[in-house]
């Protein structure tokens, strides 16, 4: 099970630490604010009031084990810059940081977090928490797009045990209840994989092979368990 931390608990935190504990991952959550801390208590692994830019209290969480740490502080950038880097030299292998939603703003403050350590950079909304929330708990996801409070839709690689079957064959819409909208079909791997060619509404006659892209669509449980298939 991965570990994460949330550093700031406010709409996108907050957001993102209950989405990523709702799927099932260790999460720690941390703010200043003793009524945000509160108020996820009961809904995540942890929940801690201390101050992110004391690396002694960082360290007696045990935040320099997590996998992931997520700093979502509100408007002190300054205490986001400090927490960043903090975390870096504690050692986190991953470190996102939000920005500002303003365009000007965010440029400026993308950067000058690169420069401290942060190994990407977010914008500060609720469903950007969630959109991050389901790429970072599940491998396969390429990229995830809420449609609506119940619907969403998803890029995953196609999972082993579809290679060499076609879509009827798999029953992928009676056993997932998802509908696969498109599938892409790569040449090469990792990195330099290109698209070569995109099956737009494939029909069940349609082979799923080893590399190709799927695009599914459905209710956002039935779109989270089939992209967990191996």
């Amino acid at each position: 099970m991965r570990k994460f931390a949330v550093i700031g608990l406010g709409r996108f935190g907050g957001a993102l630490a209950r989405n990523l504990a709702q799927r099932g991952a260790e999460v720690i959550a941390i703010d200043k604010d003793s009524k945000l801390i509160d108020e996820i208590k009961e809904e995540v692994t942890l929940a801690v009031r201390l101050d992110s830019t004391d690396e002694e209290a960082l360290r007696s969480q045990g935040i320099d084990q997590v996998d992931v740490a997520i700093v979502s502080i509100g408007e002190d950038f300054e205490d986001s810059v400090l927490t960043t880097a903090l975390l870096k030299r504690l050692g986190v292998k991953t470190v996102i940081t939000r920005a500002q939603a303003s365009r000007t703003a965010s440029r400026i403050q993308e950067r000058i977090l690169e420069l401290v350590g942060a190994d990407r950079v977010v914008l500060p909304e609720v469903e950007m928490g969630k959109r991050l929330a389901q790429s970072l708990s599940i491998s396969n996801v390429l990229d995830y797009v809420p449609i609506s409070d119940k619907y969403s839709a998803a890029e995953v690689y196609s999972p082993g045990s579809f290679w060499g079957k076609t879509i009827g064959e798999l029953r992928i819409r009676e056993k997932y209840k998802v509908t696969i909208l498109e599938i892409k079909k790569m040449s090469g791997e990792g990195k330099e994989a290109k698209v070569k060619k995109i099956n737009y509404f494939p029909q069940p006659s349609d082979m799923i092979e080893k590399g190709d892209i799927l695009l599914v669509a459905g209710e956002e449980k039935d779109v989270g368990h089939f992209s967990q298939q191996k």
